[in-house]
């Protein structure tokens, strides 16, 4: 499939992700700055082997990587796309970072705002202005709260639009009694999708709108207190086919601490700082998170992504930690997680990778691979548009989980997108 990806420097909304990154380790991180950049700021200076994963998805966005000189240098050094095998650095990154955590955050940070005014100015042909640098600040938000059996999970709130979906379908979920089905069964495949159906017309019933007007109702909703499917009704969609830069990871202790955390550049807007070797995003010209068309919001307004970062709570200690890259996506592979493990009590690895579908209105991706023949089946003769993909496909995310069960560490890597786990013992 095809898909129109807009780039240029008007096309960056302000990149925050540092600063956020910055108040949580001043919020709750135990290490130095120091330890916590060096492992980063080490692969950049010395680079890495592209693996042939990445070389692959950088060939489907190679207009973007050869746009301008400044991101040319960080993807294409040799002239042409990385390839597997070839080795990648970004010294600029690498010697940044290590600035960051040599005791000059605050240094560094100016030096971050001051070249994206520089570089993305009005007067470059971007937006990010002076006030819009020395006004960012993270804003720190109640999860959503979600009851689903023993179990509660807690998701990201308004203005994101992922966390409120994966509530609601799991508030569906429960009100069916999904998990007496056989796992993977015909009978399985199908209550899964009707779910990840009523979810998408949830959505296209102005859900996304509701969320910066009235987020009360988000809670309401995933609180049970708002029938999910009231007032649903079908409407157009937008492209599905999205390819970016986002990524998870998922954190547990034996402690019992737990962080889930969600990121993304979009497909990067083809413009870099050229300085700090830093490929700005391009979140103001992604047509997922700017349904009524671009630039419509007023300056500083919180954007809304489908990005759902989640911990599940069991006996007031985290169990799970977990979420997805994939754009919109995203809720329908969170959620089939979250059903396999806590509904349907299948292994981690298991209810990572098992077979995953996704839904939007009237039409149906899915994995067959791992199916058996009655539940494909089944699926195309309720969606005969459906779409079947032969092998497990990064188009259906990249869940990644962290879990501590009865005192005992574990983690599941999404296969999907190159996931691993890492067990550090003392």
């Amino acid at each position: 499939a095809a898909q129109v990806f807009h780039i240029g420097k008007a096309a960056a909304a302000v990149p925050g992700e540092l600063v956020g990154l910055l108040h949580l380790h001043q919020r709750g991180g135990r290490l130095p700055l120091r330890e916590v950049v060096a492992p980063a700021a080490d692969w950049a200076r010395n680079g890495f082997i592209v693996s042939p994963q990445i070389s692959m998805m950088a060939g489907l966005i190679a207009p973007i990587l050869l746009h301008s000189p400044s991101v040319a240098a960080l993807f294409c050094p040799l002239g042409h796309v990385a390839r597997a095998g070839e080795r990648l650095a970004n010294p600029r990154l690498g010697d940044f970072l290590h600035a960051l955590g040599e005791g000059k955050a605050d240094e560094q940070l100016d030096r971050y705002w001051t070249s994206l005014v520089e570089h993305f100015g009005p007067a470059q042909g971007g937006l990010i202005t002076a006030h819009d640098a020395a006004s960012y600040a993270p804003v720190v938000r109640q999860p959503l709260s979600v009851p689903f059996g023993r179990y509660t999970v807690l998701t990201n709130p308004p203005p994101s639009a992922g966390g409120g979906l994966v509530g609601a379908g799991l508030r569906l979920a429960e009100d069916r009694a999904l998990g007496q089905e056989e796992f993977l069964s015909a009978a399985h495949q199908s209550a899964v999708a009707t779910v990840l159906a009523d979810v998408s017309l949830i959505r296209r019933a102005g859900y996304d709108q509701r969320l910066h007007s009235d987020p009360e109702s988000i809670r309401n909703l995933v609180a049970g207190k708002i029938n999910p499917s009231s007032g649903a009704r079908q409407s157009p969609g937008a492209n599905e086919n999205h390819l970016g830069a986002t990524t998870h990871i998922s954190v547990i202790d034996a402690e019992g601490m737990a962080a889930a955390l969600t990121t993304s550049n979009g497909e990067g807007c083809g413009h870099a700082l050229p300085e700090l070797g830093i490929h700005v995003n391009n979140f103001l010209g992604e047509e997922d998170i700017n349904p009524a068309g671009f630039h419509r919001s007023p300056p500083g307004s919180w954007m809304s992504t489908m990005m759902s970062p989640t911990i599940v709570v069991i006996d007031r200690g985290p169990c799970f930690a977990l979420g997805s890259g994939g754009s919109n996506r995203i809720r329908s592979a969170i959620l089939q997680a979250l059903l396999n493990l806590l509904a349907y009590g299948r292994p981690l690895d298991e209810a990572v990778n098992a077979p995953r579908m996704h839904l939007e209105g009237d039409k149906l991706w899915f994995e067959e691979a791992g199916l058996p023949a009655a539940a494909a089946k089944a699926l195309d003769q309720r969606w005969p548009a459906a779409t079947r993909f032969a092998a497990p496909s990064m188009f259906f995310g990249g869940v990644n989980c962290a879990a501590r069960l009865d005192g005992r560490l574990a983690g599941a890597g999404d296969r999907r997108r190159g996931g691993v786990v890492v067990l550090a013992e003392d």
